[in-house]
């Protein structure tokens, strides 16, 4: 990911040294099993373990390895060439990756730096959530037009907005658990998956020691399935991000304006317009959106390998999961941002509720003329022609009803029909559905 749009946190994670840094451990995780086992001798690794703490592996090690692989054209074999030098133990690197085939210690790994990317995912999304909900309540009983079609449709609370995207963010949480559960296993089967020459219980460790549970089932390599669903759920997520953000640049058009993103001091809108603010943190939103969603493509396709493994997932995982993940941490960052000091114009909130001089209504008048007893095509016929006599003529709905003989509501009974408030009486139901 270009330094750009990385979060220092991920970055850390992602980090080709960080990486061998977990290789390294699966491979100490691996020798204490042995070593319980009784296979190899004792110590080994508490010394490799006690190495690494004294000399972490940083990016003078990364660079090592890249010299061998241009020699040995395996990264494995170089990383652990380059790990017994590092360490300069001869003994250790004699039982260094004992029956183990390079899948164990990379998708082992992969995975535990997966889990460690969805924590923090997961708390950033928390954050998101937070700014939602106080958005939600704080709008709460606040009136607002509601569109379809991008039309004016009705009022509704400004708040149920931003509550429904608080529901939205809720499912997403569900989403990238469930993936996170799934993804949480660790393999070390050898190198056909039937543990021929390591057995169940080094795995077993192992994936104790990471915090991780035994792949049930594996070939060469984990099932890349577990994968699809962490792009899957990360693609999701990027679909509700977009939707907030597609919400929000729309009220911030000059002709809605009834929400601005933040505009910091000394922020410049335009080269050559000095008077724009634009909403470019949300449009920058949905560029994030449709990257997020183009990385699912390419892992769904990585589920079908050759026989017990190739590595046609190989090449897209090294670019589209440390992507996705950095991606969608720093596109939740920076919505929180975003939310936390949005501008809410509530007098344009009033100005566009009224801007169709009372059109809006329509409806709760022709409910009203239905139980006046009415016929249903009759009361429309009243209601349309009335409607459209305000669209023509730029007057007031109400007047004009007011002015129809046929119309048989008239004065506070016809004028009670333009309370907006009278269309946010079950908001608090709805609130409740969420303990709010």
């Amino acid at each position: 990911m270009i330094a750009r749009y990385q979060t220092p946190e991920m970055a850390r994670l992602w980090a080709e040294e960080n990486r061998y840094r977990m290789w390294a451990r699966v491979e100490a995780y691996a020798l204490e099993a042995w070593e319980t086992l009784g296979e190899v001798p004792k110590g080994l690794a508490e010394r490799l373990l006690r190495k690494l703490e004294e000399k972490p592996l940083d990016q003078a090690f990364a660079q090592r390895v890249a010299e061998l692989e241009e020699i040995t054209r395996h990264d494995l074999v170089a990383f652990t060439r380059a790990l017994t030098e590092w360490t300069g133990d001869e003994e250790v690197g004699r039982y260094l990756h004992l029956g183990l085939t390079s899948s164990d210690v990379v998708d082992t790994a992969q995975n535990a730096l997966l889990v460690e990317a969805l924590d923090l995912i997961l708390a950033e999304l928390s954050g998101v959530q937070a700014e939602l909900k106080r958005l939600a309540l704080r709008y709460r009983h606040t009136p607002a037009i509601a569109r379809t079609h991008g039309v004016h449709a009705e009022p509704t609370a400004f708040g149920l907005r931003f509550l429904s995207f608080y529901a939205a963010f809720a499912r997403d949480e569900v989403r990238l658990r469930r993936a996170k559960e799934g993804i949480g296993v660790a393999m070390l089967s050898g190198s056909v998956g039937n543990y021929a020459h390591v057995p169940p219980e080094v795995e077993a460790h192992v994936a104790q020691r990471l915090g991780l549970l035994p792949e049930p089932i594996s070939t060469q390599v984990v099932p890349r399935d577990r994968h699809a669903e962490v792009l899957s759920a990360l693609a999701i997520l990027g679909g509700n991000l977009e939707r907030v953000a597609v919400e929000l640049r729309h009220l911030q058009r000059t002709e809605v304006l009834e929400t601005q993103e933040p505009f910091r001091e000394g922020q410049t809108g335009s080269s050559s317009m000095p008077h724009k603010k634009n909403p470019v943190g949300l449009e920058n939103l949905t560029g994030m959106a449709r990257l997020l969603r183009g990385y699912l493509g390419p892992s769904l396709e990585n589920l079908a390998l050759w026989h017990e493994r190739d590595i046609a997932h190989s090449s897209v995982e090294r670019v589209v999961l440390p992507d996705a993940t950095t991606i969608a941490h720093y596109a939740l960052r920076r919505l929180r941002g975003i939310l936390s000091g949005l501008v809410v114009f509530e007098a344009n909130l009033q100005r566009n509720l009224e801007l169709t001089r009372g059109l809006v209504y329509s409806q709760q008048v022709l409910n009203a003329l239905i139980q006046e007893g009415l016929p249903r095509e009759r009361a429309y016929a009243l209601v349309q022609r009335n409607a459209l006599r305000s669209w023509e003529e730029g007057r007031s709905f109400l007047e004009l009803l007011e002015e129809d003989p046929e119309n048989p509501l008239k004065g506070e009974a016809l004028r009670a029909l333009f309370d907006p408030k009278a269309f946010l009486k079950h908001v608090d139901a709805i609130y409740a559905r969420f303990g709010l």
